[in-house]
């Protein structure tokens, strides 16, 4: 059956690649040239293997070109961002550089020059220490400058310019962006809490054209301009940050557990869906209970459903109301500071 098959084929290549002659006439000579199947044969194999390696090279080298891995996309945007940024840092400190010598004075006398706008910098800019966090925040890394070339001491004096005003920037913008998500989450307008801020960055808020501030500074006027969006951001932050002082945000008791939050939810009692008006803190009898920020006592005493009640008047629409308690602490006018206890935990 295999002998068959194999004597078909045989015949079927025979018919594929019959035997040629070829014949060659030169210089009056005739010259005969025979190609059995089976060279013709060995021919074809070998220019099909050649194609087929060819083809596998090209596609090869097609695929490797390619197949650029997204980590490695990763890394060359990664390095393209650093070298257009070294690269504009450069270009300003070479143009200041080029501004610097341009006029009269010793480059010495102008590297003393930018130090000292550099320290009013940085005296503007710490006036915003009283904010928990900025004075590390904003701490200056001011080298040593006594040694060195007068451009060394130009370049990493400006280089630490450009970090300060960075880290006031992100500084500012961090805080002020939790304080505006926990007045959201609180329901209130972050918005109408800082508009009030804006006489709180002194000369960088109140010179408003940034050439008047360039002249107050005697820094450029890009400079100038960079300085008092990082105070306006800052002032804001700092408006918030009184704001929120001010604000009920205070916990209650030292246990940062809720046992039901403000909302919908499963009666303890009747087992039934209903609107709960306030935040539970689970705790032990006589669990301190303390103010959450400051303001006046208005009410002491029992109200229905809420057993013995303190409520506390904050100012600006905002009161607060202490309920089921064991015990109270303070009476109606007096006055409460933020943290102070008013009462002591209970059921009634």
């Amino acid at each position: 059956m295999a002998l068959r098959h194999f004597q078909r084929l045989r015949q079927s290549l025979e018919g594929l690649f019959p035997e040629r002659q070829l014949y060659i006439r030169s210089g009056g000579e005739m010259r005969g040239y025979v190609f059995s199947t089976n060279k013709q044969l060995i021919a074809a194999g070998v220019v099909g293997a050649t194609a087929l390696w060819m083809g596998i090279c090209t596609a090869a080298m097609l695929v490797s070109a390619l197949s650029v891995s997204s980590a490695d996309q990763m890394v060359i945007k990664q390095r393209a961002y650093y070298e257009r940024l070294n690269a504009d840092r450069q270009g300003r400190l070479n143009s200041a550089i080029a501004q610097l010598s341009a006029t009269n004075g010793s480059l010495d006398e102008l590297a003393a020059s930018v130090e000292k706008r550099h320290a009013a910098l940085a005296l503007l800019v710490s006036d915003f220490k009283g904010v928990p966090g900025a004075a590390d925040a904003l701490k200056s890394s001011k080298p040593q400058l006594l040694a060195g070339s007068p451009v060394q001491r130009i370049q990493a004096t400006r280089m630490d310019q450009e970090r300060l005003i960075e880290a006031a920037e992100t500084f500012a913008n961090s805080r002020a962006e939790r304080l505006r998500a926990a007045m959201r989450m609180a329901g209130l307008d972050s918005s109408s809490f800082s508009r009030g801020g804006a006489s709180l960055g002194g000369p960088l808020i109140e010179a408003k054209d940034p050439r008047a501030l360039a002249a107050i500074l005697d820094v450029d006027e890009e400079f100038a301009t960079r300085i008092q969006r990082a105070a306006t951001d800052m002032s804001d932050m700092r408006a918030l940050n009184m704001a929120a002082k001010k604000l009920p945000f205070y916990r209650p008791t030292s246990n940062p557990a809720m046992s039901s939050s403000y909302g919908v939810r499963f009666d303890p009692f009747t087992r039934r869906p209903a609107f709960h008006s306030g935040l539970d803190f689970p705790g032990a009898f006589y669990t301190p209970i303390m103010a959450t920020a400051p303001g006046v006592v208005s009410f002491t005493g029992v109200r229905s459903g809420y057993g013995n009640t303190i409520e506390i008047d904050h100012g600006g629409g905002f009161k607060t109301r202490y309920a089921h308690l064991q015990g109270i602490s303070v009476r109606v006018g007096q006055r409460v500071a933020i943290g102070q206890r008013v009462g002591a935990m209970g059921s009634t």
